[in-house]
């Protein structure tokens, strides 16, 4: 069959979803309108671990409006059965309201439901909970750590012992809160015995699945509805238990129940990324080739599920060292389940890493990027792979070349400009391309020529209905215009989570699959169709454009979809696309480098991002508008993680000093003078998946923290190890 002309992907479109959002039109958690809807508000566990001796309600209960508050002492007992399909970390999930333990601080204890949000909320205040109080365990670097995960390949503590330079350097990082724009809410209503959750999730058939487990009734008595997410970052992807209580309490009052977390309930009511130790012990020859990493992890978990991450990735295989070893150990406390933020693992690992190599390359008085072009291995050293696509060398030369760092005097504390220190620094990073997960997406052509596409994947933000419209109006040759893409409702074609940059791979190539099939579909009725002026020509010959099917050498000898349809007396073609990943048979990763040029203020120590620059191998670029946004919105969160994010916990009981945005610090555009993002062309991964992309809205954010530390070194002389940067560590 002839190739199928593009016209929407790889057009810089604006968002399709734009004009609903600016309008205040699109429609989040809290905001539909269900008829009889009360309200609900939790009330948390004041302290961090212990048992409840006893709950007074009287006093919430006598406040006009208050319909029911719910407890261990009266909640329903529920299932609790486990979701096999669950991505949950092994453990047992938090059971609302199941008994008296108490295993967090701020962990739900009892909820108030009322007739308004305002009564719930002041009743919720009179609920006075008695505690038999024990001293919880918050602090990780007093903590006993569990069993560990291991790598090895080689000899590494031999070879490290042996080698002429050596560095053995320590790296912390705080715990860090996702607090995207839009809180945690959940709407749930039960019809009988059929539950219908309007809520903010990443992935709302692994909520449908695992609530369903949790109360005991078939996955088919769940629906779960999300058409907008107004920011998740991985904090949406599993559900997390104010879900499960919002459905006990609309079960128990008989009422549609909406619950929306404060912004300070965020902090212990869903995930964050973990705190880590990560030691990194380096040896190298003098002309810098690596032969030894050592590595030793320690990363918080909760007591109740142990959450680890893909962190031990990057250390196996971005730089080509023949001897590795690596321990990864999770210490268990008295806190809430983390979760996977943006980056998982990967930008965690990455600040350890590519600090110590640029530590190693100061050391060994070699520029950062020669080092690591002296290290960049030809196949995959963790498993002998060979990569479906590494174009590293390519983001460093052209990178070095965009920023101009070749005008760069690589003696720290040697430019100035007044009081102000400049440096610049530059770091890699990858992700991985997920796999795993099957994927589909129901696509109907109807007889007007418009075309309806679902999967029951989500937005956050990255554009998924502007993105998989493109894919769908070129697989189809429709225009824009003629394709409406619809995403957030649990009975869709299932989808993976819409996390760790899949959804674009996963959902994409589904799109791209049933698009495909129901065109040839349409192709195949006309040449078999006596009265279509393509009766009899060769399918393979047949292309679409604007809705119109046609010879590509005899545009005037064809039809359109409509035509077609309507002669035929079809209301519609609809067809079920589908993908799974086969087996992986080379090395897939997405690639990126960032460049960063700071100031530091010489007396006072603050630091200043005055420009920053990412290149990227992501494989085909399906939306560059989007690509760019996703790109900036990455490097924005880096310099939060390098400059400000930290969350505070008062080890005496549990309580998180700074649950709120007045204390817990993010970018501002203040702090984002000059981003740019560069794609480089050409690098479609046909491996990683049928559409040619890996995956893109995770590694735009690895590696920007290393990169603005190592600007930082350069700029002072002054090597900070725990992020963020304060002006404490400067001074």
């Amino acid at each position: 069959m002839s190739p199928q002309p593009q016209a929407a992907v790889g057009a810089p479109l604006s968002r399709v979803d734009g004009r609903l959002k600016v309008t205040g039109r699109a429609t989040y958690a809290a905001e539909h309108d269900i008829e009889g809807v009360v309200h609900a508000v939790i009330v948390d566990s004041t302290i961090g671990r212990g048992r409840i001796t006893g709950i007074d309600t009287r006093a919430a209960l006598a406040q006009r409006g208050v319909i029911k508050v719910i407890s261990h002492l009266n909640a329903p007992k529920l299932a609790y059965r486990g979701n096999p399909e669950s991505i949950d970390p092994p453990g047992r999930q938090l059971e609302v309201f199941q008994d008296d333990k108490v295993l967090f601080r701020g962990q739900p204890v009892a909820v108030v439901v009322a007739t308004t949000l305002e009564v719930a909320q002041h009743a919720a205040s009179l609920v006075k909970v008695r505690y038999d109080a024990e001293k919880p365990s918050t602090d990780m670097a007093s903590a006993a750590t569990g069993e560990p995960v291991n790598y090895a390949r080689g000899d590494a503590d031999k070879a490290f012992a042996a080698a002429a330079v050596r560095l053995d350097v320590t790296y912390r990082q705080p715990r860090a809160h996702h607090n995207a724009m839009e809180p945690h809410a959940t709407i749930a209503r039960w019809d009988g015995d059929k539950l219908t959750l309007w809520d903010k999730t990443q992935w709302p058939v692994g909520t449908q699945k695992d609530v369903a487990a949790q109360f005991g009734i078939p996955k088919d008595s769940v629906r779960v509805i999300a058409p907008f997410l107004g920011g998740g970052f991985g904090s949406a992807i599993r559900a997390w238990p104010h879900i499960a209580t919002a459905a006990i309490a609309a079960r128990e009052t008989g009422r549609p129940v909406k619950l929306v977390l404060s912004r300070k309930q965020m902090y212990f009511g869903t995930g964050y990324r973990p705190a880590y130790e990560y030691r990194v012990r380096l040896g190298s020859d003098r002309r810098g080739r690596v032969s030894a990493i050592v590595q030793n992890l320690k990363a918080e978990t909760s007591t109740y599920e142990n959450f680890t991450e893909g962190v031990l990735h990057a250390g196996q295989m971005v730089y080509n060292a023949p001897h590795v070893r690596q321990d990864y150990r999770t210490v268990p406390l008295d806190v809430n389940t983390p979760a996977w933020m943006r980056g998982p693992g990967f930008a965690t690992a990455a600040f350890a890493i590519e600090s110590a190599i640029d530590e190693l390359a100061h050391k060994l008085g070699i520029d950062p990027i020669e080092l690591r072009l002296r290290n960049e291995p030809e196949e995959d050293p963790s498993n002998g792979l060979p990569f479906s696509t590494r174009r590293l060398r390519e983001c460093l030369a052209t990178g070095a070349r965009e920023f101009g760092w070749s005008r760069r005097n690589p003696k720290p504390r040697s430019t100035r400009d007044g009081d102000w220190l400049l440096g610049t620094g530059m770091a890699a990073g990858i992700m991985d391309v997920p796999r795993g997960f099957t994927t589909q997406a129901r696509v109907r052509l109807d007889a007007d020529g418009t075309a309806l596409v679902e999967a029951a994947t989500s937005d956050m933000g990255p554009g998924t209905y502007t993105s998989q419209s493109q894919v769908a109006a070129d697989a189809l040759g429709l225009t824009m215009r003629h394709v409406t893409f619809r995403l957030g409702d649990s009975t869709m074609p299932p989808a993976p989570p819409h996390g760790g940059s899949m959804t674009m791979a996963m959902v994409g190539s589904a799109v791209q699959d049933g698009c495909d099939t129901l065109r040839k579909q349409a192709i195949k009725l006309a040449v078999e169709d006596e009265r279509s002026p393509l009766y009899g020509v060769d399918a393979r010959n047949v292309v679409v454009r604007a809705g119109r099917l046609h010879m590509p050498d005899n545009p005037a000898r064809g039809e359109t979809y409509r035509q077609l349809l309507t002669r035929n007396g079809r209301t519609h073609l609809e067809v079920l696309g589908s993908y799974t990943a086969g087996e992986a048979r080379s090395s897939m990763y997405s690639y990126s480098v960032t460049f960063a040029e700071v100031a530091v203020d010489a007396r006072l120590g603050l630091v200043r991002v005055r420009r920053m620059l990412g290149v990227y191998d992501a494989g085909r670029i399906i939306s560059p508008k989007l690509a760019d946004s996703q790109a900036l919105g990455g490097q924005v969160g880096g310099i939060g993680a390098a400059l400000l994010e930290h969350t505070v916990t008062d080890h005496r009981d549990g309580r998180i000093v700074n649950a709120d945005l007045a204390n817990y610090m993010v970018p501002v555009n203040a702090d984002v003078p000059d981003l740019r993002a560069i794609f480089l062309d050409g690098g479609e991964d046909l491996e990683a998946a049928t559409i040619g992309v890996k995956g893109l809205g995770e590694v735009v954010h690895v590696g920007v923290a290393p990169a603005i530390a190592n600007a930082v070194f350069h700029a002072t002389g002054r090597r900070v190890r725990e992020l963020p940067i304060t002006v404490e560590a400067l001074l």
